[in-house]
């Protein structure tokens, strides 16, 4: 790739780095912000849950607000939206200015990620060269969570305001840097209005499903809310459902949901992603309050399960080329399997050497997993639904980490306390990805040779030679120079970066 084109890589993990090191970093913060602004318990938790509420219920509308309205405005425009809320968190008096900081902070993240990962899928070529990018792109954003557990101990010894001021700082040079480097779109050609029927629905189901999963980490205490919440979600996808047939202009073309490799990539997401983010939450319960290690500590020790930053952009992209994405995906959900098996026997003493082996294979499955997923997410979809595509990798990813998250702390309360309580909660993970297993077995089984090109507005699909062993032809039926048909789609709709 030329300079430029890993210059624009650069500033579109530097925000998926951002958003990964801003919601660690708060995780480590809330305790001391709880105690400096006096809030209660539910208030606090709620300064988490509300970034998750905001970017699970507004990520499919953020993808396909890329299509439809312009990747490079929707990235530029919703960055400066996080940049200020972001500051407004970090003068917060009062709870619910942190709740509404992190709530719209969220929602900026889920119009602001499936932008950036739209501009990668739609400026590099198809193949070897587009795998690179994306797998450096999910490496970043897991390296990102996992040091922003230590910079955020450090930070909240400063203060903890630096939580937030610090994600200010770094977004600004993202965007100076973005403004000169995401290439120019053309403005996008939309047939009928945009589906406003639709967006509504949409954003609502997932906002009140977002919350109902939330709710489960409270047990039976106010379960009538819970499934009140979860009905009306339910009813609202049916709902969504009957306006995107009948639109001209649907916010999501159903015919999409016909490929099998992106629902089971998408559901490979949501599985592994759960599965890790309980998996850690327990992990850093066991640590800190079983334990009595402390927070810095902590984080020095989770370290290890950041090894993907490393991985991820060099053994991976060897082993996806080597053997295609659904033998790595398979081996990174069997990875994960052992590695969470292996903590099930835990011991309310055992010396970190023994908690080795799981937190080297939980970090080397993130490499194998989650990068390769979104891959298997993207690959095919053309241009003009690449941003769509995006849009719902990352909810399901959210979804999966409210759910992972919500049901370990439910199992945790229901089992009571202590260790049995911690090793009963910690069968879900094990479960989550034993299912990703079973779930990514035919996508492995079917696999290097042949993707699927689907044909917007039709549903229907064509077969084309792997990109993957194809070189970097640009894609199927493409030349060398990366002027095939894959290639000038990406150059009408996204203004050709030509790597």
């Amino acid at each position: 790739m030329s300079g430029r084109a890993w210059a624009l890589l650069l500033v579109l993990c530097g925000a998926i780095f951002l958003e990964g090191i801003d919601m660690a970093m708060l995780a480590v913060a809330v305790p001391t912000i709880k105690a400096d602004l006096g809030l209660s318990t539910g208030t606090a938790a709620w300064v988490v849950s509300a970034y998750v509420l905001g970017y699970a219920g507004f990520t499919l509308l953020g993808g396909r607000a890329a299509d439809l309205l312009g990747r490079r405005r929707m990235f530029l425009s919703w960055l400066v939206v996080f940049i200020a809320f972001s500051a407004l968190g970090g003068f917060a008096t009062e709870g619910w200015m942190l709740l509404v900081s992190r709530f719209v902070t969220g929602v900026a993240s889920a119009f602001m990620t499936p932008a950036s990962m739209s501009v990668i899928t739609t400026s590099y070529r198809q193949g070897p060269q587009r795998n690179r990018a994306l797998l450096i792109f999910a490496g970043t954003s897991a390296g990102g969570f996992t040091l922003g557990l230590v910079v955020g101990g450090l930070l909240t010894q400063l203060g903890w305001r630096w939580v937030f001021f610090a994600p200010v700082l770094l977004a600004g040079l993202i965007l100076l840097a973005a403004v000169r480097l995401i290439p120019v779109q053309r403005p996008p050609v939309r047939k009928g209005g945009f589906d406003l029927a639709g967006a509504a629905a949409a954003a609502g189901a997932m906002l009140l499903l977002t919350y109902g999963i939330v709710r489960l980490e409270h047990g039976f205490d106010g379960w009538a809310i819970t499934l009140a919440a979860v009905g009306a979600g339910l009813l609202l996808i049916g709902l969504f459902t009957a306006i995107e047939r009948r639109s001209p202009a649907p916010l999501v073309r159903l015919g999409i949901l016909r490929r099998g490799s992106l629902v089971r990539a998408d559901l490979g997401a949501l599985l592994f992603l759960g599965s890790f983010m309980g998996f850690q939450f327990m992990v850093t319960l066991y640590l800190q309050e079983l334990r009595d290690w402390s927070s810095l500590k902590t984080s020095l020790a989770l370290l290890l399960m950041g090894a993907d930053v490393l991985l991820a952009p060099t053994l991976t992209p060897i082993l996806v080329n080597r053997f295609g994405h659904g033998k790595v995906i398979l081996s990174g959900f069997l990875m994960a399997f052992a590695g969470y098996a292996l903590f099930l026997p835990i011991g309310p003493d055992w010396a970190y050497l023994a908690m080795l082996p799981t937190l080297t294979l939980t970090g080397v499955a993130f490499a194998l997993a989650y990068g390769p997923l979104t891959i298997a997410a993207t690959d095919g979809v053309v241009a003009e639904e690449q941003g769509l595509a995006g849009g719902l990798l990352h909810t399901a990813t959210q979804f999966g980490a409210a759910v992972g998250i919500s049901s370990v702390t439910a199992v945790y309360g229901l089992a009571g306390s202590g260790l049995d309580a911690f090793r009963a909660a910690l069968v879900v993970p094990v479960v989550m990805s034993l299912a990703g297993v079973l779930i990514s077995l035919p996508g492995a089984r079917s696999g290097r040779g042949r993707h699927t090109v689907a044909t917007p507005g039709t549903g229907s699909a064509e077969s084309a030679e792997s990109a993957e062993s194809a070189g970097d032809s640009g894609g199927s039926g493409g030349s060398g120079d990366g002027t095939g048909p894959k290639a000038s789609g990406a150059a009408a709709s996204a203004g050709t970066l030509a790597p």
